[in-house]
């Protein structure tokens, strides 16, 4: 009975461990591509860095980019300068293209594009996804002075706004907000660069308990609850067959058998 019990435990002790460890998503988390600084469209001879995170350490990531004539490669053999965790990228035009960080077993981080324009203007905006409600401003930006200029905004190809200063902030953005912007000035147009919204995850109220589990956690669960379960069973059942057959149980008096006690003794 005791060998039984202790291979029931080294069950349920390998259960749990294949719990803890066995769900490849807990473990390995994609990583994170940033930006820096955070805009999608940058002139020819700027530079910007680009870093994996994955939870705070970004080893075995590796910053990956498809250019605009398709070709695929990895910084620092083609193009950029790996300085410890991140790429540094000194710009031309035939940088542009999407950026993303790979591990070695494949798996992929968020996706950015990069705009190097050849012109005079180009439009700041995030190359990362803001959040709603975040306040953002978009910047109609001329390479060959400081001063402010006159810039029309456009969204989806439509006139939005005209601003004197040459920006344009969104208080408190909202999904609607999210579409293909890009400016012009006195002295040229912008690229175009999409803007993606994203909606936080609502947090549950304390007072209304939200159940949530993924079909692998439920079923280690599951895994781990039956055979505890079983060897209870297993045990109470052992318990009663452990009995001698010519053994026999003494009742309890009942309370009318004491009654009963109680009244002979006074007639005696």
């Amino acid at each position: 009975m005791k060998l039984t019990l202790l291979c029931w435990q080294l069950l349920l002790l390998s259960s749990l461990v294949y719990c803890s460890l066995g769900q490849g998503g807990d473990i390995s988390l994609p990583a994170y591509l940033s930006v820096s600084p955070d805009r999608s469209q940058f002139f020819k001879y700027e530079s910007f860095s680009l870093s994996c995170e994955d939870q705070g350490n970004s080893a075995g990531w590796r910053v990956m980019r498809n250019a605009e004539r398709g070709n695929v490669s990895e910084c620092n053999i083609d193009w950029g300068k790996q300085q410890g965790s991140s790429c540094i990228v000194l710009l031309i035009p035939s940088d542009s293209g999407v950026y993303w960080c790979e591990s070695g077993s494949g798996e992929h981080s968020n996706a950015v594009n990069i705009t190097v324009h050849d012109g005079a203007v180009i439009l700041e905006s995030p190359a990362l996804p803001v959040t709603e409600r975040d306040s953002v401003t978009l910047s109609c930006r001329y390479q060959g002075t400081l001063s402010n200029l006159t810039a029309d905004f456009y969204k989806n190809g439509s006139l939005i706004r005209t601003e004197t200063t040459g920006e344009m902030t969104i208080p408190a953005v909202s999904e609607s907000d999210e579409g293909l912007y890009k400016c012009n000035n006195s002295e040229g147009e912008s690229p175009e660069s999409w803007m993606t919204v994203t909606v936080p995850t609502p947090i549950p109220s304390p007072a209304v308990p939200v159940l949530s589990m993924s079909l692998p956690r439920l079923l280690c669960s599951l895994l781990v609850g039956s055979p505890y379960l079983l060897v209870t069973i297993i045990l109470m059942v052992k318990g009663c067959r452990s009995r001698t057959p010519g053994e026999t149980r003494i009742p309890r008096n009942t309370h009318q058998d004491q009654l009963g006690d109680c009244v002979e003794e006074k007639r005696g």
